[in-house]
This record gives structure tokens, C-alpha cells and sequence, in this order.
């Protein structure tokens, strides 16, 4: 997963299935244990 950003302690990730092609590319946001993901 490429990192797009850092800041804070936030960590934005980039993320895409080449192989699955019903997923849409989303970021993941990562902070201190905790998760996100996004659609966009």
C-alpha cells in the first residue's frame, strides 16, 4: 500500500485490488491502533 500522506501521527494509504474488479480504490487511515477506510 503506497503511503500518500503522514501527519500527526495519521497515516493515509492508498489501496487497490488489481485482480478483484468489482472493488473500488479506497484509502485507508491509520492512527495510533485504530482504522478507517474510504471510498471514494
Amino acid at each position: 500500500m503506497p503511503t500518500i500522506s503522514m501527519f500527526y501521527g495519521i497515516i493515509i494509504s492508498m489501496f487497490l485490488e488489481i485482480q478483484e474488479k468489482h472493488h473500488l480504490p479506497h484509502i485507508h487511515i491509520r492512527y495510533q491502533g485504530y482504522m478507517g477506510i474510504g471510498c471514494y
